[in-house]
């Protein structure tokens, strides 16, 4: 029985909370799972994946500041992202690890939080992430609508995107976790050249593609989710 889903919050900055939607596994014995979405994206969109890994393990889906159902505190980054998440990890497992899974922003995010905290993060997965490379700014205007973000998250991370630090190869190249790269591509809009740099700059890094696009976990979540439960189950089975 796929255990039942519940939301619950977490203080993580003054003024800033995070939700997420946690899924608690009887088996306690593997790393809990932590689920990171990209822009514009929230901690429902992993529904269909979080339901399969919490079979064994327990997950927490989460809507980053800004997003969702998380606080909107107006001021947005990757950092105070990364920083966010370092002491929800903090609060979820205390000392102990956890595994990090991240998709597009999402996935940059995880990785200054595994550079950062490698005591933290036992295994890394990046969904169509890659070594973030200068490219032409985007023209920025708001969709008409309710939005599951706060759009100053896209007028204040998106150009951090386009014109990236040059410092990104070696946060990535200080990644500890044996990390899995999937990219998502041709049909991708992500350069798939750049996810393959993204899995070689790592230190234990590996690429799997799935012919899926930039949304591979919701275009083809069972592919996806046996991918990610074998690769973090295959040192516990060991």
């Amino acid at each position: 029985m796929v255990p039942i889903e519940r939301v619950e919050r977490v203080e993580v900055a003054e003024g800033v909370t995070l939700a997420r939607r946690v899924r608690t596994a009887d088996d306690s014995s593997r790393p809990p799972v932590v689920l990171l979405p990209g822009t514009g994206m929230t901690a429902c969109d992993w529904g269909p994946v979080a339901a399969g890994l919490a079979a064994t393990r327990t997950t927490h889906a989460v809507d980053l500041r800004g997003h969702g159902d998380s606080d909107r505190p107006g001021t947005y980054s990757i950092d105070l992202m990364a920083a966010d998440v370092r002491v929800l990890l903090h609060r979820i497992a205390g000392g102990h690890e956890v595994d990090l899974v991240g998709h597009s922003l999402g996935g940059l995010v995880a990785c200054l939080v595994a550079r950062a905290r490698p005591d933290r993060v036992r295994r890394l997965v990046l969904e169509d992430v890659p070594i973030p490379h200068p490219r032409p700014a985007a023209t920025l205007e708001r969709p008409p609508g309710r939005l599951d973000l706060d759009w100053a998250v896209v007028e204040q991370v998106r150009p951090e995107i386009d014109d990236p630090d040059p410092g990104w190869a070696d946060v990535v190249r200080g990644i500890a976790a044996p990390t899995l790269v999937i990219g998502g591509g041709a049909t991708s809009t992500v350069p798939q050249e750049h996810v393959r740099e993204m899995a070689q700059t790592l230190r234990d890094g590996r690429l799997a593609t799935i012919e899926a696009g930039h949304l591979v976990h919701a275009t083809q979540p069972e592919q996806f989710l046996a991918l990610v439960t074998a690769f973090l189950d295959a040192s516990l089975d060991a």
